[in-house]
């Protein structure tokens, strides 16, 4: 396929030259900043936006855009320029307005605040890990809808594209991501790396001196270099990196890193090439002077020509109802083509499930010893039959956190086939290895595509390895979903190292991340449909390795001794077991396993006239999300006798036990044992949630 030749005219060279400007003078009216890279980068972004990307200013959300990510979040002005040239909802007071209290252009891009910005970006590393995120959706997504389409004629193809840099590159959670990249041939995502050299700390050769091109060649990616530092002066040979470009989507088996060697602040005369240009405003007298060399008036700030705007919003308008036209040509005859296809998009667009899919849950026998990790596993695999939309896997633990979807193929090549799993380029099983931070991201970026969704499981004391992840997916509101197995000390033999203590506490700090631990196997069920009804927010669930009793329920809430049903787990606390005379004296409130120990301390304690109720307390993030009423109802104000119960940090749940309450927990770490022992010798025991029930009522008597 011929290469059309890059047409690059003088309007371009000013448009670019605008854009470095811009840059400066945004960075120079807030006070901070960076500037450097958006003004060496400014023709790599305007090349994109202007002429590579597949996009529509007018719909940012158009289902069949190019991915761009700036994973260079610090860089933020590289893509806000061209979000104001290209007409995508910036204007020039966006940029004045910098970094500023409730502008459109933050720090870092944020997703859902900014138009045309598809992840939050800032913790270096985060992007360019995310986009094989996106990567693996697109062709996720590609099987769903269109598996049998020759390569490049689907409406459901198109190129993730990042711009990366040192920092990015430096960032371990890229070496796991890439790792995965070249292994899954990721042939639809191009990365740009940025390679000036200089950090915050100037010069990389103090820490970073490897051979970038031959780790991703060992990764397994297509590698170029566009050096425009190479004839001894500085060149920006623009129609050379299109061509790397053009070279980059034709090689479809494998993903795709451009090293681009620039200079950091380019043209800045007295800071070009040192980290002073990185991370700070020019200053006014350098400022004047780079606008000197690029023919701009010192005297004057924000300025744009006005042939500039419009030829690069008119020209990009242009460009996008052409491609959407031709795009909308194909989607059409798809669509007449695939009835029963394009209706489970329109369900997964709308982001619903299907009707009756309550029915699919699997119903756990009473009497009976279940882990949540098996429970889940049950469940997974009941929804997966009726959600083709629901795929993913663990961090090499599949036999331990049993979130295989069982009889599909593995979403890996055919040739990496093993005599355990079968490959298939749109498998739905997902296998990332020892690379639980890389989990994060990729499962971050498979949501942030759309429109299915993912998991990633590890054991909960490895989802330390993922905080990074994690709290991004809660900032940005998407709702990922992390599988944490082996919650607690209850491990058992492995020791300290793999049992979680203080993990949940710190896991419930992190604003907008659901935490859920359920009680028994039904209990994991209704969690499970709770999660994926839900569209918004972040969620880990936390399983049992050890077997724990599946309750005897009724079917409406709790009454006498009967237990109330598992469906008011969405409530996210609910009364399990009332008091024996249906007031109580004093409140149990307990999570996962240790909601059995409650249960036997309530009878214990009825045996000694008094009356407990027990609360399962699955997440305490939904139950706040409850009205005052219905959370009075389950906790009254005027019962302050309460009594916490979970195996681990008892640090969440002073605001709910109160001054007069008391908290059995584990404070400390662990040991090697069975986690009989451990419970016995660390006090998690229905004799001790029977002691902590006598001390909190005679305190509050």
């Amino acid at each position: 396929m011929a290469v059309t030749e890059l047409q690059w005219d003088e309007i371009d060279r000013r448009a670019v030259d605008t854009a470095r400007v811009l840059a400066a003078d945004a960075v120079e009216k807030v006070g901070n900043g960076h500037p450097g890279t958006a003004m060496s980068l400014a023709p790599v972004a305007y090349l994109l936006y202007q002429r590579v990307l597949r996009h529509d200013p007018s719909d940012t959300d158009w289902l069949g855009r190019d991915r761009f990510i700036l994973s260079a979040g610090h860089s933020s002005l590289t893509q806000y320029v061209q979000l104001y040239l290209g007409g995508f909802g910036l204007e020039l007071e966006d940029l004045e307005s910098l970094r500023t209290w409730g502008s459109k252009t933050p720090g870092h891009p944020e997703y859902g605040h900014t138009e045309g910005v598809e992840i939050t970006t800032g913790p270096l590393g985060q992007g360019l890990a995310s986009a094989v995120g996106f990567a693996y959706a697109a062709r996720y997504e590609r099987g769903l809808f269109d598996p049998d389409a020759e390569a490049g004629t689907s409406p459901f193809d198109h190129h993730v594209y990042v711009i990366a840099g040192d920092g990015d590159l430096q960032e371990g959670v890229t070496s796991e991501a890439g790792s995965l990249a070249g292994h899954q041939q990721l042939g639809n995502l191009i990365a740009i790396y940025d390679s000036n050299q200089i950090s915050i700390e100037d010069d990389t050769d103090v820490a970073f001196t490897e051979d970038v091109a031959a780790r991703y060649e060992a990764y397994g990616w297509h590698v170029q270099t566009v050096d425009w530092k190479k004839s001894g002066e500085y060149v920006e040979d623009v129609a050379e990196l299109n061509a790397a470009l053009e070279a980059a989507k034709s090689e479809t088996a494998k993903p795709s890193l451009i090293i681009l060697k620039t200079i950091i602040g380019w043209p800045s005369p007295g800071k070009q090439n040192t980290g002073k240009i990185h991370g700070s405003a020019l200053g006014a007298d350098e400022l004047a002077a780079t606008k000197k060399v690029l023919g701009f008036d010192p005297e004057k700030s924000f300025v744009v020509a006005d042939d500039v705007i419009e030829r690069t919003r008119s020209a990009l308008a242009e460009k996008a109802k052409t491609a959407r036209a031709e795009w909308q040509r194909s989607f059409d005859a798809w669509a007449e083509a695939n009835p029963e296809r394009k209706a489970l998009l329109d369900r997964l667009e709308a982001g619903e499930l299907p009707e009756g899919i309550a029915d699919a849950l699997p119903v756990f026998e009473a009497g009976k010893d279940v882990s949540t990790r098996a429970a889940s596993g049950q469940v997974i695999n009941a929804l997966a039959a009726e959600l083709p939309e629901l795929w993913g896997g663990s961090a090499d633990l599949a036999e331990s956190n049993l979130t295989t979807i069982k009889d599909a193929p593995s979403f890996i090549p055919s040739e990496w086939s093993t005599h355990e799993w079968k490959g298939d380029r749109y498998g739905r099983v997902l296998h990332f290895g020892i690379r639980e931070h890389a989990m994060g991201a990729i499962v971050n970026g498979i949501v942030l595509h759309g429109p299915t969704r993912a998991f990633g499981g590890t054991f909960l004391i490895f989802s330390d390895y993922m905080r990074p992840a994690v709290r991004l997916a809660a900032l940005m509101n998407i709702p990922s979903i992390f599988v944490w197995t082996h919650d607690s000390v209850a491990l058992g033999e492995d020791g300290p190292t793999h049992q979680p203590v203080e993990q949940l506490a710190s896991l419930r700090a992190i604003p907008n991340l659901t935490i859920v631990r359920p009680a028994d196997a039904n209990e994991t069920a209704a969690a499970w449909l709770e999660l994926l009804r839900r569209q918004a927010g972040p969620a880990g669930i936390a399983l049992t390795r050890q077997n724990i009793p599946v309750f005897a329920r009724g079917d409406g809430d709790a009454s006498g001794d009967t237990f109330a049903s598992a469906e008011n787990t969405a409530k996210g606390a609910y009364v399990l077991a009332e008091a024996p005379n249906g007031t109580p004296d004093v409140i149990l409130i307990a999570t996962g396993s240790e909601v059995q120990l409650a249960v036997s301390a309530r009878e214990t304690l009825a045996a000694e006239g008094v009356n407990a109720r027990v609360v399962s307390a699955p997440s305490l993030e939904w139950f706040a999300e409850q009205d005052e009423e219905y959370r009075e109802t389950v906790l009254p104000a005027s019962v302050t006798a309460r009594v916490s119960v979970e195996a681990g940090s008892v640090l969440s749940w002073r605001g709910i036990v109160g001054d007069r309450g008391r908290s059995v927990g584990i404070d400390h770490f662990g040991a090697s044992a069975d986690y009989k022992t451990l419970f016995q010798k660390f006090g998690i025991t229905a004799e001790a949630v029977v002691e902590a029930a006598r001390e909190t009522l005679k305190e509050n008597s």
